[in-house]
């Protein structure tokens, strides 16, 4: 069967997405840069997100990182509690983090690490967009 170039144009995007979905499919993942303005941006009622990369390190360590703007006065969903750690990474406004019961305020350029099955949930308590990373450590096997 010959191909013309028009069917392999048509083909592209959709080899270009198994691809993709391979790599959150617990895949190496390879070294390499994320330039932000690459990145998707999946918009929500509150929020924009943007995925970065989701795989296993060369050990086998299942990784996940994502980039999120949060409006003010919003939350990115209710508090929750799963299996794998998160470090979270404010980069820019205000926020309330709250970890088992205990309410921290952060600004700019802190941090706060998250353990295994810890309630947690937060707020942008400030006036901007918050802008923040999360870095999920393993996954959800019991």
């Amino acid at each position: 069967m010959n191909y013309s170039r028009r069917d392999l144009a048509l083909l592209l995007p959709g080899v270009a997405a198994a691809s993709a979905q391979a790599q959150t499919d617990g895949q190496v993942l390879p070294a390499r840069a994320y330039k932000y303005e690459d990145l998707p941006v999946k918009v929500n009622k509150t929020s924009k997100g943007r995925a970065v990369m989701r795989g296993d390190t060369h050990s086998g360590y299942p990784v996940e990182l994502h980039l999120t703007e949060l409006d003010p006065g919003q939350a990115p969903h209710a508090p929750h509690r799963h299996v794998h750690e998160e470090i979270f990474m404010l980069r820019e406004g205000t926020v309330d983090m709250t970890i088992s019961g205990k309410t921290t305020r952060l600004g700019p350029g802190s941090v706060a690490y998250i353990a295994s099955n810890e309630l947690h949930g937060l707020i942008n308590s400030g006036t901007e967009v918050a802008h923040y990373f999360v870095i999920a450590l393993g996954d959800d096997k019991t």
